[in-house]
C-alpha cells in the first residue's frame, strides 16, 4: 500500500480521506509517557471520527495491530471476555480468531465501540497490568447505566475527548494550512485585517457553520461541493442520534429535548426550559436524562455561574443551564428540520448572510462549540438590569490566569454592549479582558476587544 500526502490530508490508494486531527498529538504523548501503564480511552459522539483516528494511529505508530469492533464482533470473540484468568490462552485465541500475530511492546489492540462489551472494558485493568501490548478504546454513551452495570470501571485509563472538527481542522481539510496561523498573529498584535479580508473570512467561516465538523459531512462537501447533499448526510447522523436517544429513553423525552435546542436558544431566555418542551415535567425530574445527553457528547452545556469568579465550578447552578448542539452543522439542519430537506437555495442565502431571519442563536451555538473544543468548560451569567424589569446576560465566561473574561456574542456588526458595560461596573476587579464577538473586523475600543467570531477558538 502506498500513500500520498496532500497538505493536511492523508490520501490512501483507495481515495479515502483521513483528516488531520489535533488529538493525534495527544495520543502520541500518551504512547510516549504511558509506556503501556494505561489504556487510551477516546470518548466522543457517534460519527465524530473516533474509530478512524484510532485505526490510523495504530497503523502509523505500531508494527502490529488488532482491531476488535464490538459492533460486529462474533459471539465467539465476545465470549473470550467471560474468562480472562489465563491471559496466554486469551491472547492465543484472540490472535487466532483475527489471524493476526502480535509482538510484545510493538503491538496495539483496539477495542472499538467498547460500550457494547462492558466486560472488555473491565478487562483493561488486567490487560494493562500484564503489560504485553498497548490498548486503545473508543466509545460513546460510555457512562449510561446499562453500559456499566455490574462491571468495575478501570482506573488504568487515560481518557481523552474527540469533538467534531474544529475550525482549524476544517480549514486543514479544505487544504488551508495558513489562515489560522495568520489569525493567531493578528490577534497577538491586535491588528485589524481590513474589511475586505474580513468579508472573505466571514464567508469561509459561515461555510464551516453550515457544513459543521462531522467528518462524513466534511467529506461529502469535498466530494460534491453540494450543501444539499451535505444536509442529507447530516440528517442521517441526526437519525442515528435519535435512535440512540430512544434506546436510552423509550418514552422519547430525550429526543424531544435534543430537537428543541434551536427553539430554546431562539427564545433568548436565561435558561433551557424543560417545561416548554415536555408538558407537565419539571426540570429537576430530568437531571438524569440531561446528564445522559451530556454524556453522549451530542450536546454542550453551559451552566449559570452564581458567583462569576475563578473557580466557577464551585458555584455553578445545575438547575440553570443552556444546551447547545455539539456540532453547529447538525444544529443548522436541526433548526430547519421542518422541511424534508434543506435545498441549495436556502444554504446559499445562509452562506451569503442574506436570509431574513435572526441567526444569533446559530452564532451562539458555534461559539459554544469552539470554546468547548478548545478545552473550556462553559458558563454564563445573568443579573438584573438597573431600573428595569429585564436582565443583563453575559453569554460566556472564560477563566484566564486568576481572573475571568466575559464574552458577548452578536450575529451582526453592532458594537453595543450594555451587558458587558454593566458587568464590568459590577465586577471590575475580577476581569482580565472583555470580548465582543461579532461579524466585523478586529478592533480595540476602551476596555473591550472586538473580535470577528472566527477568532473565538483562539482567545
Amino acid at each position: 500500500m502506498t500513500k500520498t500526502y496532500l497538505c493536511s490530508l492523508k490520501v490512501s490508494f483507495m481515495g479515502d480521506l483521513i483528516f488531520k486531527r489535533k488529538l493525534y498529538d495527544r495520543m502520541l504523548r500518551w504512547k510516549r509517557e504511558s509506556g503501556g501503564k494505561t489504556a487510551l480511552l477516546i470518548r466522543g459522539a457517534r460519527r465524530v471520527g473516533k474509530s478512524t483516528l484510532a485505526e490510523e494511529f495504530a497503523r502509523s505508530e505500531y508494527k502490529f495491530r488488532l482491531n476488535i469492533d464490538f459492533s460486529n464482533a462474533s459471539s465467539d470473540v465476545n465470549d473470550l471476555f467471560n474468562d480472562i484468568s489465563d491471559l496466554n490462552l486469551f491472547f492465543f485465541r484472540l490472535q487466532a480468531f483475527y489471524n493476526v500475530s502480535l509482538e510484545e511492546r510493538q503491538s496495539v489492540i483496539i477495542f472499538d465501540e467498547v460500550q457494547l462489551q462492558p466486560k472488555a472494558r473491565q478487562a483493561i485493568k488486567h490487560l494493562v497490568k500484564d503489560g504485553r501490548y498497548d490498548y486503545i478504546e473508543t466509545g460513546s454513551l460510555l457512562s449510561i447505566k446499562r453500559n456499566v452495570r455490574n462491571i468495575v470501571i478501570p482506573s488504568e485509563e487515560t481518557r481523552v475527548n474527540l469533538y467534531p472538527m474544529d475550525y482549524e481542522e476544517f480549514r486543514w481539510a479544505l487544504g488551508d494550512e495558513t489562515t489560522l496561523d495568520m489569525l493567531r498573529a493578528a490577534l497577538a498584535k491586535k491588528m485589524s485585517l481590513s474589511d475586505a479580508l474580513n468579508r472573505k473570512l466571514m464567508r469561509d467561516f459561515r461555510l464551516y457553520m453550515l457544513v459543521g465538523g462531522m467528518p462524513q459531512a466534511v467529506l461529502e462537501y469535498l466530494n460534491t461541493n453540494n450543501l444539499a447533499m451535505v444536509d442529507n448526510v447530516k440528517r442521517n447522523i441526526l437519525e442515528l442520534y435519535d435512535d440512540d436517544f430512544h434506546k436510552i429513553d423509550a418514552r422519547g423525552r430525550t429526543s424531544l429535548l435534543f430537537k428543541a435546542i434551536p427553539s430554546e436558544l431562539n427564545r433568548n431566555a436565561s435558561r433551557y426550559s424543560v417545561g416548554n418542551v415536555i408538558d407537565g415535567v419539571r426540570s429537576e425530574r430530568m437531571y438524569e436524562t440531561i446528564g445522559e445527553m451530556i454524556d453522549s457528547m451530542t450536546v454542550n452545556v453551559a451552566y449559570h455561574a452564581n458567583d462569576p469568579a475563578v473557580g466557577m465550578a464551585l458555584h455553578k447552578d445545575v438547575r440553570r443551564y443552556k444546551l447547545y448542539a455539539g456540532d453547529t452543522g447538525l444544529f443548522v439542519t436541526l433548526a430547519f428540520f421542518d422541511r424534508d430537506y434543506v435545498d441549495n437555495k436556502l444554504y446559499s442565502k445562509l452562506l451569503s448572510d442574506k436570509l431574513s431571519v435572526d441567526l444569533g442563536y446559530v452564532y451562539e451555538n458555534v461559539v459554544a462549540q469552539m470554546f468547548r473544543a478548545a478545552g473550556n468548560e462553559l458558563y454564563y451569567y445573568t443579573f438584573p438590569k438597573e431600573n428595569s424589569n429585564h436582565n443583563c446576560e453575559i453569554d460566556f465566561l472564560l477563566s484566564r490566569e486568576d481572573k475571568i473574561c466575559p464574552v458577548e456574542v452578536k450575529s451582526s456588526g453592532y458594537k453595543t454592549h450594555a451587558s458587558l458595560d454593566a458587568f464590568s461596573l459590577k465586577f471590575s476587579s475580577r476581569i482580565l479582558r472583555q470580548y465582543l464577538l461579532y461579524t466585523k473586523d478586529l478592533r480595540k475600543e476602551g476596555n473591550v476587544l472586538y473580535l470577528p467570531v472566527y477568532m473565538a477558538g483562539l482567545i
